[in-house]
């Protein structure tokens, strides 16, 4: 009976962990080379561009056009992202913008884009 209990629960964690790190449904994943497209049309588009990651990760190199937004203030400061732009996530994996992804949308976010891969697979310019 032991054993049951504890297999149960590892399959419980391991569901946990699987869904966190599915993407949120309505959320567009991205590579580094359609950023660069979404980029060069910031001015025209009003998109906002987030970097999710903490600021002593963001001071050590950082995508030009991007502001920092650590993910554990994102729902602090939702009043500074305009629900009625697209909002463009980034971190060092994607995986930590994911997650802020999910907090946008369930705050009635609907044109979220994240960037997959995050800025570890990016190999445009960054800011120091």
């Amino acid at each position: 009976m032991g054993n049951t209990i504890v297999s149960v629960l590892l399959v419980l964690i391991l569901v946990y962990l699987l869904y966190r790190m599915l993407p949120a449904k309505g959320v567009v994943s991205i590579k580094g080379t359609e950023l660069q497209e979404k980029l060069a049309a910031k001015k025209n588009s009003g998109a906002q561009f987030i970097d999710v990651r903490e600021p002593a990760e963001y001071k050590s190199g950082h995508v030009p056009g991007f502001r920092n937004v650590p993910l554990g203030q994102i729902a602090n400061r939702l009043g500074e992202l305009p629900k009625d732009s697209e909002v463009v996530l980034m971190c060092r994996s994607g995986s930590r913008s994911m997650m802020a992804a999910k907090i946008l949308k369930k705050n009635g976010y609907q044109k979220i884009v994240n960037v997959s891969g995050g800025i570890s697979q990016w190999t445009g310019t960054q800011v120091k």
